[in-house]
């Protein structure tokens, strides 16, 4: 009973904040661009970033809002369709977190609406984390869980990690069917 409890005490993998914690209203405005002036680094990482990547909880509530939320019907579970696909190294705004959140929250021409409003920073950033799992950039153990039902889609766990980039719209070329 005792080595049972020792065992159990020593399984703590994750702290899980269901109530969530208010979050500093830092709105900034995420680089979109490789461009930086004087030829220089990108900006600083985000340090909210590090609390959602890699975090299985927020990775798997992102999977949930990414459904709720009908990003689905336009990144057909990450693969593209009338919105650009999200699994592949190809980021028209950047793929570090800051910048998807920034692409959440903001939208982008032609198509992706503007949440802010409608969707809380902490929500967008949970988004985010899942956005990140579809190109298996995060560790495995932290991809979004199995789902019960049939799937026609390449597990997330076994996928090849791509590094985001971004890429000129006008470049990126459709494969011939």
């Amino acid at each position: 009973m005792v080595l049972a409890l020792a065992l159990l005490a020593g399984c703590d993998r994750e702290a899980r904040e269901t109530r969530g914690q208010p979050l500093p209203e830092t709105r900034s405005v995420a680089q979109t661009s490789d461009l930086y002036p004087g030829a220089g680094a990108g900006g600083p990482e985000d340090p909210r970033a590090k609390m959602y990547e890699g975090n299985a909880s927020a990775v798997s509530e992102g999977g949930r809002l990414y459904m709720q939320m009908n990003c689905v019907g336009c990144h057909a579970n990450g693969g593209g369709g009338m919105g650009p696909p999200l699994m592949d190294d190809k980021w028209r705004y950047g793929g570090r977190m800051e910048q998807i959140v920034a692409t959440i929250d903001q939208g982008r021409p032609n198509g992706m609406p503007s949440w802010r409003g409608k969707l809380t920073d902490q929500q967008m950033w949970q988004i985010a984390a899942y956005v990140r799992s579809l190109s298996a950039n995060v560790p495995k153990d932290a991809a979004p869980s199995r789902n019960d039902t049939m799937s026609t889609t390449y597990p997330p766990t076994l996928a090849k990690p791509e590094k985001p980039t971004n890429a000129d719209p006008s470049a990126v070329q459709v494969p011939a069917q």
